[in-house]
C-alpha cells in the first residue's frame, strides 16, 4: 500500500496536466487552477494521512481544487448574481474524475493562440500541461528562472485577462499553431530523456507523457506529417533507452551500445510513423530528425553507420531549421567522416552567447580540436562540457575521454 505521500507525488507525475487542463477548462485562470490544485495537494496530504488514500486520488484532488476556486470566486468579493453562473461551469464538468484527455490538447492550442507572445508559448505549455517549474523550463530555454517565471506569470494573466477562448481552434487555424505545439511535446520528451537516468524520479514519466501526448495529437491530426515525424523521433529514442547504461549505471554512448537491448516493437511502429509521414510529400524538421534517428538504427543490420546518410540528413536538417542542435549535429558526423577542420568551421559559426551553455556544443567542440591535434584546447572544451553537465554517468563519460585523448 502506498503512502500518502508516494501517492500524492505519483498523480502529480502522471495527471499534473490533465487536471490543470480540466479546472481551467471554463475559468481560463491557469494561474488560479495551479494555486488551487496546490491547496489541493496540500489538503491531501494532511487528509490522507489521517484517513487513508482514496479509490481515485484524481478525483479527489479535483474535487478539493474546485471548492478552493469556489472559495477564491466567493473571497474576491463577486457579485452574488454572478456566483451561480461561475459555480455552474464548474459544476459542468465530470465529478468522477479526469477523463477527458482531449482537454490538454486544447490547452496546449490555447498556449499556442497568437496573442501570446511567440516566445512564451512553448514554455507555458510546458508548465501548464506537465507541471514543470520555472527553474527547469528556464534551463531548458537558456534563460534565468526568475526570468522565465515572470514571463510565465504575464502570460498566464493575459489569458485570464482576455479571455482566449480554451478549445481547438478551426482546421485552418490548427496548422498554424502546430508547431509551437510540437516543439513542446518534445521539449518535456528531452527533458525527461535527460533526467531518466535516475537522477530525477519523475523522468520516465514526462517521456511517456510526451509520448502520450503525440499519440493523441497523431490521432486528432492524422493528415499532418511532422505529427506523425515527431511521434517516430520519440519512439525511435525511448526504443534505446535500456542500452544507454550498463548494469553499473555508466553511460554508454550510441555508437557502443548494445543493439540486442534495444524495443524492437517501437522501432517497427517508428519506421511506419515515418514510412506514413514521408508519403505526404512535405519536408519537415521532425521527420528529419526521425530519419537521423532511423540510419543510427540500421546498424545492427548492416554492420556500419552509414554517415554519407547522417551528412546528407544533417545538411538537409541545417538548411531548413539551423538551429545549435543541427548545426553540432552536423559537426560531430563530419567528425565521424574525417572533415573536422569543416566540423569546426561551422561551430565557429554559431554565436558565442548561444554556444555558451549548451553541453553538446562543447563536447563536440572538443572532438573537433583533438582530431586537429589540438589536445589543450580540446580538454578546455571538454572540461566545459563537464561543468555544464548534472549526470554524474556523463560527466565520468567525459572525464575518461579528457585523460585518454581518445575521441
Amino acid at each position: 500500500m502506498y503512502s500518502a505521500r508516494d501517492t500524492a507525488e505519483w498523480v502529480a507525475r502522471a495527471a499534473y496536466g490533465r487536471l490543470i487542463a480540466i479546472l481551467s477548462a471554463r475559468s481560463r485562470d491557469i494561474a488560479a487552477a495551479e494555486d488551487a490544485l496546490a491547496e489541493a495537494f496540500a489538503a491531501a496530504l494532511r487528509s490522507w494521512n489521517d484517513h487513508g488514500v482514496p479509490t481515485n486520488p484524481e478525483a479527489w484532488l479535483l474535487t478539493a481544487a474546485r471548492n478552493v476556486m469556489k472559495n477564491q470566486l466567493r473571497h474576491r468579493g463577486i457579485a452574488e448574481a454572478a456566483i451561480p453562473d461561475l459555480l455552474a461551469s464548474q459544476e459542468s464538468m465530470a465529478e468522477d474524475g479526469p477523463q477527458f484527455p482531449d482537454e490538454r490538447l486544447k490547452l496546449l492550442f490555447a498556449c499556442a493562440h497568437p496573442a501570446i507572445d511567440a516566445g512564451i508559448r512553448t514554455p507555458l505549455m510546458l508548465q501548464t500541461i506537465l507541471g514543470l517549474d520555472a527553474a527547469r523550463i528556464g534551463s531548458a530555454f537558456l534563460v534565468a528562472p526568475t526570468t522565465m517565471g515572470q514571463r510565465l506569470a504575464r502570460a498566464k494573466a493575459k489569458i485570464r485577462d482576455s479571455g482566449l477562448r480554451f478549445e481547438l481552434p478551426s482546421q485552418h487555424d490548427m496548422p498554424q499553431r502546430l508547431s509551437e505545439v510540437l516543439d513542446a511535446i518534445y521539449a518535456a520528451f528531452g527533458i525527461g530523456w535527460d533526467a531518466a537516468a535516475g537522477i530525477e524520479a519523475g523522468g520516465r514519466g514526462l517521456t511517456e507523457e510526451a509520448i502520450y501526448l503525440g499519440r493523441l495529437l497523431a490521432a486528432l491530426m492524422p493528415d499532418e506529417p511532422e505529427v506523425k515525424g515527431l511521434l517516430a523521433l520519440m519512439l525511435y529514442c525511448d526504443a534505446r533507452r535500456d542500452a544507454r547504461r550498463d548494469e553499473r549505471g555508466a553511460f554508454i554512448s550510441l555508437d557502443r551500445q548494445d543493439a540486442r537491448l534495444w524495443k524492437r516493437d517501437l522501432i517497427i511502429e517508428a519506421e511506419s510513423l515515418l514510412t506514413a509521414a514521408s508519403r505526404h510529400a512535405r519536408f519537415g524538421r521532425f521527420q528529419c530528425e526521425a530519419a537521423i534517428q532511423s540510419v543510427h538504427v540500421q546498424r545492427p543490420i548492416t554492420g556500419r553507420t552509414n554517415h554519407e546518410a547522417l551528412l546528407t540528413l544533417y545538411r538537409m536538417l541545417v538548411q531548413h531549421h539551423p538551429s545549435i542542435g543541427a548545426k553540432t549535429g552536423l559537426s560531430a558526423v563530419l567528425i565521424e567522416a574525417g572533415q573536422e577542420g569543416e566540423a569546426l568551421g561551422l561551430l565557429d559559426t554559431i554565436a558565442p552567447d548561444e554556444a555558451r551553455t549548451y553541453q553538446p556544443y562543447w563536447v563536440t567542440r572538443g572532438k573537433a580540436l583533438h582530431a586537429l591535434g589540438a589536445f589543450e584546447q580540446g580538454d578546455q572544451a571538454i572540461e566545459t562540457a563537464i561543468g555544464l553537465t548534472q549526470e554524474e554517468p556523463v560527466r565520468i563519460f567525459l572525464g575518461t575521454l579528457i585523460s585518454s585523448r581518445a575521441i
